[in-house]
């Protein structure tokens, strides 16, 4: 879940009291959220740089930085703001705001024109204006630090949604949102003083440490998409990086925010969390202006859409799910701590309204659970589920039992079972296996923490090894196997990838055991029911010999099925064997479990 950084203080004057760290902690709980970690800006610093503590010198004079959990479908909590906001209202320190557009005519409003050819790169865009914003340096670095939270998870790193804010008095209306060759598009990009083409911009930022990360999104794209004023000064060009020109700074007051997305759902949400949030710093507090964004094709919207729906709940819906007996008044009271308005409709019905805030309430039990944070989850009583039907049969997945079966019979052949990790570095997966990397198998972590996590394992036989490297002054022979899934990219799935589950197991010792390796893949075929049968016959199971580079030639052969091949086993390579610096020679088998289902 997302991990909110916020100014103890700040946080609390926010909140017009002063907590115990066990009070507030209390109070995230009784909210549903969680107090994760207690810092200082030093600290998280040297954490980042993998620094010393140094003994925590001068970290007493530092604000403290509260780290809290948020649910990640709760994207109105991801700033202060928000978190405050709704904390006053569980407190009953003030009543749920009302959000509403500024009164101004169509004729008045600031327009976005949208050309047809952003539908073939980024189709949408939404947008707003927050006026008489006053910031101070907090309150500004949480608005940037709210876009960046939002980026990294309802905009999926921007491929969804891309945010750019501007200061509006830089800037003259009406705007238009185009998409362009990058030859074409020249402007001075934010935090810089030279003037690039859009192409140009591209290499630029291919040593940017934060923003290479999204060049994919649009680099080999013909044309760019990029955000005009009428003066033809370049707002932004999404999902990348805003114009220098249009700049916020501690001293603007006027606001424009545009959000160009894939996604017109996602992107509304987004563009209602951020003026929602900070258009308590506005003039008018909670006042929003809207723009009308008028597409080629003659449509026309105004955004943003701050309507509240409504959703009928029955009362015995809630008290059945809760697990409480609540009285209609008693919800209604609940729910208005939650920032849910809520009144009696009917005997056995409540209409819930649903704020532009709360993106996360889909369905009746979204109602339901935050009646049951609102009551306590520790004041639920506690009682014994009686089946009101005849119990449900459940039985095992089919993979799963025979896997379970696999495992035994291993077992009862003398081998420990082990259990590494599915994520592992492009080093171990391919050149000390001594594998080619064809691009084809490996499916790749974007922006990994460490090398260690670089891509998802397409053979256990790294793990197995590892394994064994950390145990090698264990007594010999040591016999281990593993029964888990690989991963291999696949074009015909809807997600481009596919899990697969293997069985690997290895001999080590000071021999290298490829008899007993052999002896496990026979034992094993016999308790599937597969019969040995001669060379090219189909109807069981037989080997022939094979090239892989990770075993000994001529010391190796292929584990053939039904006429297809499901595995392999052999005396592994002195030099795969040195790479992962085990000194006794070994022997493996790894086969495709499915195949023999």
């Amino acid at each position: 879940m997302p991990t909110v950084g916020v100014g103890r203080d700040r946080l609390y004057a926010a909140l017009g009291k002063t907590y115990t760290q066990e009070e507030f902690e209390e109070l995230c709980f009784d909210f549903g959220i969680e107090l994760d970690d207690v810092t200082t800006e030093k600290a998280i610093i040297r954490k980042e740089k993998h620094l010393d503590d140094e003994g925590g010198k001068g970290d007493e004079d530092e604000e403290v930085i509260y780290k809290i959990e948020v649910p990640a479908n709760r994207y109105d909590l991801l700033c202060l703001e928000g978190i405050a906001q709704s904390l006053r209202v569980f407190n009953g320190q003030e009543d749920i705001p009302t959000y509403k557009l500024a009164n101004i005519s169509k004729e008045s409003m600031i327009k976005m024109h949208v050309k047809s050819e952003t539908s073939s790169i980024r189709p949408f865009v939404v947008c707003a204006v927050l006026r008489g914003v006053t910031f101070d340096e907090a309150s500004y670095n949480s608005f940037i630090d709210l876009q960046d939270k939002l980026h990294q998870n309802i905009c999926r790193r921007r491929t969804l949604v891309a945010i750019g804010t501007h200061d509006l008095d830089t800037l003259q209306a009406p705007f238009t949102y185009e998409a362009l060759p990058p030859s074409s598009i020249n402007f001075v990009p934010l935090k810089q003083v030279k003037n690039f083409r859009a192409d140009e911009l591209m290499e630029f930022y291919k040593s940017d440490l934060k923003l290479k990360k999204f060049l994919h999104i649009i680099e080999n794209s013909p044309v760019f998409p990029v955000l005009y004023d009428h003066k033809r000064t370049v707002l932004s060009l999404p999902p990348i990086i805003n114009g220098a020109h249009s700049a916020i700074t501690l001293k603007t007051k006027n606001v424009f925010v545009e959000c160009t997305a894939t996604d017109l759902t996602k992107a509304k949400i987004v563009l209602n969390t951020i003026v929602t949030a900070f258009s308590a710093y506005c003039k008018r507090k909670f006042e929003i202006e809207p723009v009308e964004v008028l597409y080629s094709d003659g449509s026309s919207h105004v955004y943003p859409d701050l309507s509240i729906y409504n959703m009928d709940v029955s009362l015995s819906y809630v008290n059945s799910y809760a697990g409480v007996s609540l009285e209609a008044k008693e919800v209604t009271g609940l729910l208005k701590r939650m920032q849910l308005h809520a009144e009696q409709s009917k005997s056995d019905n409540i209409t819930v309204s649903v704020p532009p805030t709360r993106s996360d309430i889909l369905h009746p039990c979204d109602v339901v659970e935050d009646v049951a944070i609102a009551y306590g989850f520790n004041n639920i009583p506690m009682r014994k589920h009686i089946p009101t039907s005849e119990p449900v049969s459940l039985k095992p997945l089919a993979l799963n039992e025979f896997t379970e079966l696999i495992r035994s019979e291993i077992a009862m052949n003398g081998f420990t079972e082990v259990l590494t990790f599915i994520l592992g570095s492009w080093k171990e997966n391919f050149p000390m296996l001594r594998c080619k990397d064809d691009k084809s198998k490996a499916v790749v972590i974007g922006n990994p923490r460490s090398s260690d996590c670089e891509l998802v394992r397409t053979s256990l036989m790294p793990g197995i090894l590892k394994t064994v490297n950390n145990n090698k002054d264990h007594p010999k022979p040591i016999k281990i196997f593993e029964v888990g899934d690989i991963v291999l990219l696949d074009e015909k799935t809807d997600v481009g990838a596919r899990n697969r589950c293997q069985l690997a197991a290895l001999y080590c010792g000071a021999t290298s055991g490829l008899e007993l390796i052999h002896g496990l893949v026979d034992r094993i075929m016999e308790a599937v029911g597969a019969s040995f049968v001669p060379l090219g016959d189909n109807t069981g199971y037989f080997i022939e010999t094979s090239d892989d580079p990770e075993f000994l030639p001529g010391r190796q052969a292929s584990i053939i099925y039904k006429g297809k091949r499901i595995g392999v086993f052999g005396i592994l390579h002195p030099e795969v064997l040195n790479n992962f610096d085990i000194p006794d020679p070994c022997s493996y088998v790894e086969l495709n479990v499915e195949s023999l289902l």
